[in-house]
């Protein structure tokens, strides 16, 4: 498994995007991972996992989920093996959209550490997102569900005691604050209030310029951290 590096950005077009367009983007996000030495998380559907990993060198493929199953009988399911062999690196697990049952996520994580996939786990609330640093997550992504695509983030008492929490629990978690995360400005408050790093969808995905938006989100990163320090 490769070591998640701090600051990080989390590119996740979720369905808005697929093949052709989808690699578009993530080339770009390539190639401002290898300009600014920054981790960039880049997530697609499983179908076009493969192409993206196969035509890119600096991003960290991401599928959008797994399954516990392994080898054998499962139809339907998502076989981790079956996201390694494509090329993935990491794997969200448990977001708002496709939750998970608290033995499936864990043993969830767990298979991905067999395989040395990176576990980006979501949480909704400070609590959720402490008992998610007990289960063994390498990133949680912390957001406020009713705020995941409204363009409204977090207030900064969230992003300060989510930190301040899951650091408590395991200093090792990284921790990502995002949810209605647009603008750089919005990643710059997050960052230098305590997150390792931030992420966006719609913020990227509606922008007049999807790889200019990446950029300013990474250039925020590292404003972010410099200035904190």
């Amino acid at each position: 498994m490769s070591k998640v590096t701090i600051p990080f950005l989390f590119v996740n077009p979720k369905s808005y995007l697929w093949g052709e367009e989808s690699l578009e983007l993530a080339k770009a996000s390539d190639a401002l991972a290898e300009k600014y030495g920054v981790m960039i998380f880049y997530t697609c559907p499983y179908a076009d996992l493969r192409l993206i990993a196969e035509n890119t060198k600096h991003v960290v493929v991401t599928a959008q989920n797994m399954d516990s199953l392994k080898p054998g009988r499962g139809m339907g399911a998502v076989l981790p093996e079956s996201l390694v062999a494509a090329g993935a690196k990491a794997v969200v697990l448990n977001h708002a959209e496709n939750q998970k049952t608290l033995a499936e996520l864990y043993a969830c994580i767990n298979r991905a550490k067999e395989l040395g996939l990176i576990t980006i786990v979501c949480a909704d609330s400070t609590t959720e997102s402490k008992a998610v640093a007990e289960l063994g997550a390498d990133v949680i992504l912390s957001e406020p569900t009713a705020l995941i695509g409204t363009g409204q983030t977090a207030d900064t008492s969230y992003t300060i005691d989510c930190c301040r929490e899951i650091k408590a629990v395991d200093p090792d978690v990284k921790v990502m604050i995002a949810s209605g995360i647009t603008t750089g400005e919005d990643v710059y408050k997050v960052v230098v209030n305590g997150a390792d790093g931030s992420g966006s969808t719609s913020g990227i995905v509606n922008a007049p310029s999807r790889a200019g938006r990446v950029e300013e989100m990474v250039q925020a990163l590292l404003q972010a951290m410099k200035d904190r320090a």
